[in-house]
């Protein structure tokens, strides 16, 4: 058994497709296909449950998935821990991030990473469910860290570094009867339609529960993956917006207004487990020492 055969298994098993596991790996199908068979012949047991439409683990399968990660991982650390006399960090690097990371500048910092570490292979990953999915993602094991904007409450099992803060403002239609106040209270807006983040997103878990601890309901009426374009969908009639300051991109026909009542405030992060590995540990000292987009405050 071999490194390549468990990295072949460990794509197909979060793909659940060899196609796109062959593509995010750069390999042929067959390939892939090959080592995967080796793997089973060695094992004495099939990992996969395969048929025309659909992949899926066995039960094999799915016991093996964290023993191969964390297999990797271990052998990332050995690379890493010869490196220093041998041209730098090896390994790989899987970072977890969405959509309008902005405040961060995350290609600059990828390339000044790059830079530096040129043998570490980097993978950008997103998730459906935003910063609730990546926060999984990294507890088992699939990235090796993630930015992300959920409560600290809810990140204990995480190393954390904060990055940047940043207050909510609403976004309103230009002549909204509202847009001539210098703030709005969220109890006058709650009966409006709303354009939000889908679930599992950060603002969207953020806001929600200042409004469940408000006691207030809403309806929403349109949910956007980039909550950077809201205000786009502000203009165009489909209802108004609450989001993190740090997020939004100016927009003809909107008009922004701070929040009164309640300290609303997005806290970006970027978490890891304990222990991180070499490269994680690389990163996460660049972004410390990078300069962020600064804090936002009403």
């Amino acid at each position: 058994m071999d490194t390549r055969q468990l990295e072949y298994f460990v794509a197909v098993a979060e793909e659940l497709n060899f196609t796109r596991a062959s593509a995010r790996l750069f390999a042929a199908q067959s390939t892939v296909s090959a080592g995967i068979r080796s793997l089973e012949r060695e094992l004495g047991a099939a990992v996969f449950d395969r048929s025309t439409k659909a992949v899926s683990l066995t039960a094999a399968g799915t016991a093996l998935l964290p023993e191969a990660r964390n297999a990797i991982e271990a052998l990332d650390r050995v690379r890493s821990s010869v490196a220093p006399g041998d041209g730098g960090l090896r390994g790989r690097l899987r970072i977890g991030t969405f959509i309008g990371l902005d405040a961060v500048q995350l290609p600059q910092v990828l390339g000044i990473f790059h830079t530096r570490h040129p043998l570490v292979d980097l993978q950008l990953i997103v998730s459906p469910s935003g910063s609730t999915g990546l926060a999984d993602d990294v507890r088992h094991g699939r990235a090796d860290l993630a930015f992300t904007g959920l409560p600290h409450h809810e990140l204990a099992a995480f190393d954390v570094l904060e990055v940047a803060r940043s207050p909510f403002v609403a976004i309103l239609p230009v002549g909204h009867p509202f847009a001539a106040q210098r703030a709005v209270k969220l109890v006058d807006l709650v009966a409006e339609r709303w354009i939000d983040s889908p679930p599992g997103y950060a603002s969207r878990v953020v806001f929600d529960r200042v409004l469940a601890d408000s006691g207030l309901t809403r309806v929403i009426s349109a949910e956007v993956g980039d909550a950077g374009e809201a205000p786009k969908l502000v203009a165009a009639g489909l209802g108004i917006a609450v989001i993190p300051e740090i997020i939004f991109r100016a927009a003809p026909g909107v008009v922004v207004r701070p929040l009164a009542g309640p300290d609303i405030k997005l806290v970006l992060s970027v978490i890891s487990r304990p222990n991180p590995t070499p490269a994680a540990t690389a990163f996460l000292d660049l972004i410390s020492h990078q300069a962020i987009a600064p804090t936002l405050t009403e």
